[in-house]
């Protein structure tokens, strides 16, 4: 790690995060002590006092064996052999140390270390260490727990994309024979819009392959890559087809997942414009309401089919290649990386026509994303 590198924070700050962690579970166990040590060791004096030491001896074990462990082996995994070690170290450590500090606070003189005036300071220690044995066992434990958990979330976001992936080699070939197919009927008979065309469907391959192999992307690309499949199917349907895209500056930098908009927008084309005679108008904007970004896709095609509803999932056991796939996919998409509030609407638009909204809360879009940027740095 070079003096300049501030992707893996301060083992001071790792220690402080750390402490915090564990200092609810630690008080619990001090007080279960004192319990132990005044009615069933019956050791010490009364249990205020056996509370006084023990909350001492248990903030300072915790303290010195997260400290050791944290200054052996930062925020890696502790070797177990040397972890055991520190606690047969730092628990006789612990007792004496903190009996001198609670005598210092309750003003009695200090006899911890000698041995006539120690009262059981054996069974103390014994205790002590066994104590920190178990909640090391906890809290190790708790840590694979949050790594498995961590591992599975990450498996399901790797799923997810894996869909995204099946989908987009769904739409594809859909849209690219189509537009090929009005490139060959071109070529002979109006060059010039035929090379318009190739030209377009250039800048929209290039901008999609950058975009799908990306965990995220910013607000802007994604718009730019609607704008050049939009461009290609005004080339397409001519006259039939106009789009207005509406992106405030200040969103444009806002990441978020690649490939959200797109399937939307490809839906408005397929099922609502393309199938209406005179064709009609797709409109895509971006707002903020509420803490929340909405991103909305309508157009006034066709209108949404009444046989089935596009906000629950379809009844059959496996997806439906189709319209129903693509909205399912996003909704999973949504779930997975922002959590259960992050949805996706269809409903119809007036007068004619069908709106698709996606609301994504913006604390989950921005934590999503930072926690990205920050696993490419630690990887990197």
């Amino acid at each position: 790690m070079t003096p300049h590198d501030t992707s893996v924070p301060p083992r001071l700050l790792l220690l402080l995060r750390e402490l915090a962690l564990a200092l609810l579970p630690t008080l619990v166990i001090n007080l279960l002590c004192a319990l132990a040590v005044t009615y069933l060791l019956r050791i010490g004096g009364s249990f205020y006092e056996n509370l006084q030491v023990s909350m001492c001896i248990g903030l300072l074990a915790m303290l010195l064996i997260n400290g050791s462990r944290l200054l052996l082996w930062g925020n890696e995994a502790p070797n177990k052999l040397g972890m055991l070690l520190v606690i047969v170290v730092m628990a006789p450590l612990a007792v004496l140390l903190g009996r001198v500090l609670a005598s210092l606070l309750m003003g009695q003189p200090i006899l911890s270390l000698v041995p006539e005036h120690s009262d059981n300071i054996i069974a103390v220690i014994v205790l002590t260490f066994l104590v920190c044995f178990g909640a090391t066992l906890f809290f190790w434990n708790r840590q694979k727990m949050a790594a498995l958990e961590a591992h599975a979330t990450q498996v399901e976001k790797q799923a997810v994309q894996a869909q995204l992936q099946m989908l987009q080699a769904q739409i594809e070939p859909h849209m690219l024979f189509n537009t090929l197919a009005t490139l060959q009927s071109l070529i002979s008979t109006d060059p010039l819009q035929a090379e318009l065309m190739l030209n377009q469907l250039v800048q929209y391959l290039r901008t999609t392959l950058s975009a799908s192999r990306a965990d995220s992307t910013s607000l802007q690309k994604e718009f730019d890559l609607i704008k050049a499949y939009l461009g290609l199917m005004s080339l397409r349907m001519g006259m039939r087809l106009s789009y207005t895209l509406q992106l405030p500056e200040h969103l444009g930098r806002l990441r978020l997942a690649p490939m959200l908009l797109q399937p939307l927008v490809e839906n408005a084309i397929k099922h609502g414009l393309e199938p209406k005679v005179d064709g009609g108008n797709c409109t895509v904007r971006a707002a903020v309401h509420n803490d929340m970004l909405v991103l909305s896709v309508l157009d006034t095609g066709a209108g949404l089919p009444t046989s089935i509803s596009l906000n629950q999932p379809p009844p059959q056991k496996e997806p439906v290649i189709g319209m129903h796939f693509g909205l399912d996919n996003i909704r999973e998409r949504l779930v997975t990386l922002y959590g259960p509030l992050a949805e996706l609407i269809i409903t119809h638009n007036v007068p004619a026509g069908a709106m698709a909204q996606i609301t994504i809360p913006l604390k989950a879009l921005k934590s999503a994303h930072r926690t990205t940027r920050h696993n490419r740095a630690l990887d990197a």
